[in-house]
């Protein structure tokens, strides 16, 4: 009898086996129960629903117990103050360039009748509008991360993101349009001998250019007859000459700045100037300089892309953190 009972409790792969539940066993749910639990939980999901006009704030058991609540990380809190600590300092720089920019345009009276219409290429209304795009920018991200304003920061994130694809998009057309750029150069260039004379700013950068690149003019050195001071039919002593800039030694002696060692350079052939003025002109020094440092500029270029890149990541992460946090407070 016990041997016919322990080949009975034997399964051979042949065999059927039986799928009945046992009632007596705790561990073997009951065929109802699934339906039960279902029935249950749609219970429990109408309750939910069934909530009172008290945003669904019920008294009742079940809503308390399963009332969601959304508590800032140590996380959300870094990135809430790094952004603004980030963007009061970018503030703050942003109102330096500014008030450079508009100190610079009131000291040279740039907006008198007789020059206003000259303006658009002040190198100071480059500094005035940066300054003034990069504080309204940076303000708005840190008062809306400091007072958790979903609008200013959307309006911050979307502006940034505008920056960013504005830069790669620009990056893009200027590697493909490299011979357009150098023709808008070789334009800016000209206007900038052509005013020479008459404004400060394009004067420095002028002189920076030609000193540091030690090049003279934009294509060579007889472009500086386009100036109506350095051109030959001048009346004035600095007719057919060149800034002292172009020269090869512009120090006499070592010490004292010669700022008539260009006089009459436009006079002689480039054998003879070549020792007294830098025949090359600037826009070819231009190129070499790119060429010889394009590695630290794509460097500078990737490092200011990803830190807008990470402030967009941040802040939209904040705003995020901000939605869950007023759904369920």
């Amino acid at each position: 009898m016990r041997r016919n009972f322990m080949i009975k409790r034997i399964l051979f792969p042949w065999s059927r086996r039986d799928t009945t539940q046992d009632e007596s066993s705790p561990l073997i749910p009951k065929a109802s129960s699934a339906k039960e639990d279902d029935e249950e939980l749609g219970n429990v999901t109408t309750e939910i629903h069934q909530a009172g006009p008290n945003g669904g704030q019920d008294n009742s058991p079940v809503f308390a117990g399963i009332q969601p609540h959304y508590r800032y990380s140590f996380m959300d809190y870094f990135l809430k103050y790094f952004l603004i600590i980030s963007n009061l300092g970018f503030t703050v720089l942003g109102l330096v360039v500014l008030v450079l920019g508009m100190w610079g345009l009131i000291s040279k009276q740039s907006f008198a009748q007789e020059k206003i219409g000259s303006i658009g290429t002040d190198p100071m209304l480059i500094f005035l509008t940066l300054g003034f795009v990069l504080t309204m920018l940076c303000l708005s991200g840190c008062v809306g991360a400091l007072r958790e304003n979903r609008t200013l920061l959307k309006l911050f994130s979307f502006v940034v993101l505008a920056l960013i694809t504005a830069q790669v998009l620009t990056a893009l057309v200027a590697y493909s349009l490299q011979d357009q750029v150098g023709g808008y150069l070789r334009s800016g260039m000209f206007a900038a001998m052509v005013r020479y004379q008459d404004d400060l700013d394009l004067r420095f950068i002028t002189d920076e250019i030609q000193s540091n690149l030690q090049c003279c003019g934009a294509d060579n050195y007889r472009d500086w007859e386009l100036n109506i001071y350095y051109n030959c039919s001048a009346p004035g002593v600095l007719a057919c000459g060149v800034p002292a800039t172009c020269c090869v030694d512009p120090l006499e002696n070592g010490t004292v700045w010669n700022s008539q060692c260009g006089l009459g350079a436009q006079l002689l052939d480039e054998f003879s100037a070549q020792s007294v003025i830098f025949l090359g002109g600037c826009l070819g020094g231009i190129s070499r300089w790119v060429e010889q440092h394009e590695g630290l500029i794509g460097t500078v270029g990737v490092v200011v892309l990803g830190v807008q890149i990470l402030t967009l990541f941040i802040s939209t992460r904040l705003l995020e953190s901000i939605q869950w946090h007023k759904v369920y407070p």
